[in-house]
């Protein structure tokens, strides 16, 4: 009996050698070469000279110039929910492939369960397939969600040419593949979920979707890293990357694309977990300051911006004293390397002694933050935990701190007035350089400030 041949296959982009290597010969990256079976090819596979067929035929479609497409105008259609049509740009396009990753348990399945049976009552033929569950399992899920009387169609199956077959046979319009993790094609030796099975299945899937005019979505697993499980091609493959994100202690799950074809991918859909799945959070302002602390330090408001959303989150900060040789600093929902910056410049050019105290930062309601409007919120609560002098109630935030103590100006600040004053909010703190450049006199009262001094000075916040 012969020996099986092992080959060494890149993680991320799928290049196959006879032997390891540190850094991958094909895209570059180090440790990335593991060890697999090389595939065994069969019978059907070789063409007349015995040697493998490997790929299919092209298309043979001829070369055109722009002037002989016709293009159309781009058709969206809506999900059935608003906030997933708002990451997505309008809705769903025909013919395209859409790949929707998060952690386990985080609401993928759900959401994308909700869907088809949006999609299934709107009219539309709707084919969901699982390699993960049972039909039955699928029924009672969608029982709990109160989809069990949907006219979709949901199919129990893992082999991709099975799964080819039941497509060209029913001819959905939109279909789902949950996940492409557990697809494998039978010709290959490879085991599913790995580098090889998953390219070759995203790719047969994605020749189907153009050639048809079928909108596909895929489930994708992640790593323990957060990076979606298989090579990185499959992330260039499809047309839309989709990722959930949130923490199993909260019932709001964000929504965001980090890939999007036929939108923007700044935009956020905030989502709120309940026992009939998700559930689209239309007002996440008014949301998320609902249950903000009365009269106690270290709460400071922000609006900050989501894509062309307007979003008021509470930035809570605790300085206390240190017993530790080394004080500590804990951040959740922001960068904890910005936050050790910013504490930076609280010292140096504020004059404020936090190298004996512990600083905690937390973004309250489980959002996560990436924008530098957020620094001046963040220094103003750290300082009001430090002297336990409470903020004004009614007073937002925001700005950019650089390391020489200045405020910057930040983008959008028009849209982020009317915001805090649709929620009662009276005063604003904000960069001089934008109040500069805004048009018109707003309906709130701005303390435009040039440094973080300022900012301390307005808010009374300078006495010991």
């Amino acid at each position: 009996m012969a020996r099986p041949r092992y080959v060494y296959i890149c993680s991320v982009c799928g290049a196959e050698t006879s032997k390891w290597f540190g850094k991958c010969p094909e895209c570059g990256s180090w440790n990335t070469m593991e060890e697999g079976a090389a595939q065994k090819e069969t019978a059907a596979q070789a063409g007349p000279d015995k040697k493998p067929l490997r790929q299919r035929g092209g298309t043979g479609s001829a070369a055109v110039t722009f002037q002989d497409i016709q293009a159309g105008e781009q058709s969206y259609f809506p999900t059935g929910l608003s906030e997933l049509d708002r990451v997505l740009g309008g809705g769903l396009v025909d013919g395209s492939l859409l790949l929707f990753g998060g952690e386990p348990g985080i609401g993928k399945s759900t959401l994308l369960l909700q869907v088809c049976d949006a999609l299934s009552r709107a009219g539309k033929r709707v084919l969901y397939i699982t390699g993960e569950e049972s039909a039955r399992q699928v029924k009672l899920r969608a029982a709990r969600l109160g989809a069990d009387k949907s006219a979709m169609l949901v199919l129990a199956e893992n082999a991709m040419d099975a799964i080819e077959e039941k497509l060209n046979d029913i001819q959905p319009d939109y279909a789902v593949i949950d996940s492409i993790q557990t697809m494998y094609r039978p010709e290959m030796a490879s085991a599913p979920g790995s580098v090889s099975q998953i390219r070759e299945s995203a790719s047969l899937l994605m020749r189907y979707a153009k050639t048809n005019g079928c909108t596909l979505m895929l489930v994708g697993h992640v790593t323990k890293e957060g990076a979606i499980a298989g090579p990185r091609v499959l992330e260039h493959m499809v047309d839309v990357v989709l990722s959930f994100e949130g923490d199993h202690q909260h019932e709001y799950r964000l929504l965001r694309a980090n890939k999007n074809r036929f939108g923007s991918v700044n935009e956020l859909g905030v989502f709120e977990m309940t026992a009939k799945g998700m559930t689209p959070v239309e007002n996440p302002s008014e949301t998320l300051l609902s249950q903000r602390a009365k009269n106690a330090s270290g709460s400071c408001v922000l609006c900050a911006m989501e894509g062309s959303r307007p979003m008021l989150v509470d930035i809570q900060a605790l300085v206390t004293q240190s017993y530790y040789a080394a004080p500590r600093r804990t951040v959740n929902g922001m960068d904890s390397s910005r936050i050790m910056l910013l504490l930076a410049v609280l010292e140096k050019r504020a004059g404020l002694r936090l190298f004996n105290q512990d600083v905690y930062i937390n973004v309250a309601g489980g959002i996560s933050l990436n924008e530098p409007a957020a620094d001046l919120a963040v220094c103003m609560a750290a300082v009001s935990s430090l002297r336990d002098i409470v903020l004004p109630a009614d007073y937002a935030i925001m700005g950019e701190v650089g390391l020489a103590g200045e405020v910057r100006g930040i983008p959008h600040l028009d849209r982020r007035i009317a915001e805090c004053g649709r929620l009662g909010f009276t005063d604003i703190v904000c960069p001089k350089d934008s109040v500069k450049k805004l048009t018109g006199t707003p309906d709130i009262r701005l303390h435009p400030v040039d440094t973080v001094a300022q900012a301390m000075a307005v808010l009374d916040i300078l006495r010991k």
